[in-house]
């Protein structure tokens, strides 16, 4: 095998070839960055957050891969990954994982204590989620609170201080986690039945689209609570609105459980993300914030 061939293969192992993980996790970040900063964050923090996402999204698919290694090679969407493939080894992807995530915690020395803190805390939830699939009947929501510890370090970072809006706002991000993950299990759902893992679109059963709705109302009510709390302006409710609309197509996508269409909808919760990430940011931009 070629550098190059190997290189390509840990690419793979790492998802960059497929960045909507990356996407999902960095847009809460920022809403947590840009509220947190009433605006533009300091560009050296914003930098770290936007690096930082990168190297710890491409960690937690290779620890990933690596506990279902025995998993995936029985999966049609996941056959074909270079740990099921044998290309590369168990060992390989641990030491991958482990570069990856003390290039991560280098990246971020710079910040204060508090935010270190919390990044040991973020290492662990990335580190132990991949095997809660085992024995937990909603793995999305274990996800769903990993995926939202970048906004508590952001406030962390930019303010030295935690306040009630971080976990109003990690409430809200855990609800859609719990919303699109779901949309992506019910794609491999036939698959996960047959080998025993446990997602939240089983749990969920026949009331997998209603769960899946109810979550994402919740996550919209939270986020709508949140403008109000902060005084928010008209761009921050037009991002939601955006959001609702979104969300309303995914219902279609969805309903009928066609498992191309569920994949679709998935993806489709980046644009979800950039639009309110949208609002929040013409919001300060603008001064329509009161």
């Amino acid at each position: 095998m070629t550098l190059a061939q190997r290189l390509d293969h840990y690419r793979k192992l790492m998802r960059l070839d497929k960045p909507i993980g990356i996407l999902l996790l960095l847009w809460p970040t920022l809403w947590g960055l840009w509220l947190a900063a009433g605006g533009v964050p300091d560009i050296n923090i914003l930098v770290i957050f936007v690096l930082g996402t990168v190297l710890m999204r491409s960690a937690g698919c290779v620890v990933n891969d690596y506990a279902d290694r025995k998993i995936d090679p029985h999966v049609a969407r996941t056959r074909n990954r270079p740990l099921a493939t044998g290309v590369v080894s168990s060992k390989e992807a641990l030491l991958l994982a482990a570069g990856l995530s003390l290039c991560a915690f280098l990246l971020i020395l710079p910040l204060n204590r508090l935010t270190l803190v919390l990044a040991v805390f973020a290492l662990f939830l990335a580190a132990s989620y991949p095997f809660t699939k085992r024995f937990f009947a909603m793995p999305q929501a274990y996800l769903g609170v990993a995926f939202s510890f970048g906004i508590p370090m952001a406030f962390a970072a930019q303010t030295g201080e935690l306040p009630s809006l971080v976990w109003l706002l990690m409430a809200a991000n855990l609800l859609w986690v719990v919303a699109y993950d779901t949309e992506y299990a019910m794609v491999d759902r036939a698959d996960d039945l047959k080998i025993g893992i446990k997602t939240s679109a089983i749990t969920f059963g026949r009331f997998d689209v209603a769960g899946i709705m109810l979550c994402h109302a919740l996550f919209l009510g939270i986020m709508l609570g949140i403008g109000l709390l902060q005084k928010l302006g008209i761009a921050y409710y037009a991002g939601l609105v955006a959001a609702a609309g979104l969300i309303a197509y995914q219902y279609r996508l969805i309903h009928g459980r066609e498992p191309a269409c569920c994949f679709k909808a998935f993806l489709h919760n980046n644009w979800v993300g950039a639009v309110v990430f949208a609002g929040i940011a013409l919001d300060y931009l603008l001064g329509t914030t009161s």
